[in-house]
């Protein structure tokens, strides 16, 4: 048995040359020469299969502890392969705090096709098992929600699924195989958005799924050979080359997350911290029960008289910029970004206001990250103020 760390530089051999190369090599060809008309070969036209790509698919599968995997040209594309093996009449419960693009790809698209889906709160188990209908087939939810960081037990909603026969199908995107493996806890499909943490440079889009059995995994295949969605070779070499240095990143990325938690509990301009490292939560708990960590990325509310506006807008060094993940530190507004998808009154029911700020932390020293904060959180106390004195002076 290797360890973990070992998988992530090496991954498994793919067998493709004999030129000693110690990286997979990047094949463009997108057609492969059969030795005669009766010969078998392995690999036909890179739709259906690529070199470089079932590397990648091989090393992710091996890492998640899964039977195979399958590379997307991007994360919708990977959750989009796994909601396509159900048909039309199936029902699917998911999670009431997902995605936004999840949330389009579902409402937009699946339930035109036939699909039907409910909402539930997947840290309520008996408000999820009560949903279950007859003709429910799976459970689909992120184990730690974006953008308030709330955390689902992966082997509860297993047991739930596999009392009533049903998929558990878990967004693995912000934990990665590094802190948390759901297949070992039950769960029967994993997909990532790979854009993130795996390849973790902000410079590829891709998408995988890891299938528990060979059943799934043929499903799978299907959907990405018939829709071809497939990851280029080129990309998967940038997320293989991610891949490599996961665990270190994501080491500094934890490290640097806690210290500037510790910077902002002690400002009076922020009102709430939502991180499952904080102790003394119900997501605590279930973190440290079932994950190695607790991830790169938190999220804060501003207090009312703080201009949350302007304080993301006085960032220098943290930029403002949707996704997560990658080397460099980000900072974003969901209410109006990354979830602006989700109708108003669906934003704030879920917690989701106009104050609230998601950081993803990057690798940079903690201190020029904590002095970003501090002048920001200066810029908009300040701003805030102006405002406060001119409605008083009218």
């Amino acid at each position: 048995m290797t360890g973990f760390n070992t998988k992530l530089i090496h991954g498994q051999n793919i067998n493709d040359n004999q030129t000693g190369a110690v990286n997979v090599p990047v094949y463009t060809s997108s057609t492969y020469a059969y030795p005669d008309i009766n010969g078998k070969v392995r690999w036909d036209y890179s739709r259906s299969g690529n070199p470089t790509r079932e590397y990648l698919e091989k090393q992710i599968a091996q890492l998640e502890h899964g039977t195979n995997g399958f590379a997307f040209a991007s994360g919708m594309a990977a959750i989009h392969a796994a909601f396509s093996i159900f048909k039309d009449g199936d029902h699917v419960l998911i999670g009431d705090q997902i995605y936004g693009g999840t949330y389009r790809l579902i409402n937009d698209y699946f339930q035109s096709r036939g699909l039907t889906f409910t909402s539930v709160n997947t840290q309520n188990l008996e408000e999820v098992e009560a949903a279950i209908q007859p003709n429910t087939k799976a459970i689909y939810f992120e184990p730690v929600t974006n953008p308030l960081l709330h955390v689902t037990s992966v082997r509860a909603i297993a047991e739930i699924a596999k009392k009533h026969d049903i998929l558990t199908i878990v967004d693995n995107t912000f934990l990665t195989p590094y802190l948390q493996q759901p297949l070992d806890l039950g769960a029967d499909i994993v997909v990532h958005s790979a854009t993130k943490y795996l390849g973790g440079h902000s410079d590829v889009i891709a998408g995988l799924v890891v299938t528990k059995n060979e059943e799934l995994g043929k499903q799978i295949y299907f959907i990405q050979n018939a829709l071809g969605g497939v990851l280029s070779p080129e990309n998967a070499n940038l997320v293989r080359r991610g891949i490599q240095t996961l665990s270190v990143r994501m080491d500094r990325q934890q490290e640097n997350a806690c210290k500037l938690i510790d910077f902002l509990n002690s400002r009076e301009e922020v009102a709430t911290i939502h991180y499952p490292g904080v102790e003394g939560s119900h997501d605590h708990e279930v973190a440290a029960e079932e994950c190695d960590g607790f991830g790169g990325v938190f999220s804060f509310e501003l207090a009312d008289d703080v201009d949350a506006t302007e304080f993301v807008n006085s960032l220098q060094l943290i930029r403002l910029a949707v996704s997560l993940g990658a080397v460099e530190s980000l900072a974003e507004l969901p209410y109006e970004m990354s979830h602006a998808e989700l109708p108003v009154a669906e934003r704030l029911a879920a917690g989701i206001t106009p104050q609230l700020i998601r950081i993803s932390v990057g690798i940079e020293d903690a201190e020029d990250l904590i002095g970003d904060l501090k002048q920001a959180l200066a810029s908009a106390t300040r701003r805030q103020n102006i405002h406060v004195l001119k409605r008083s002076l009218a």
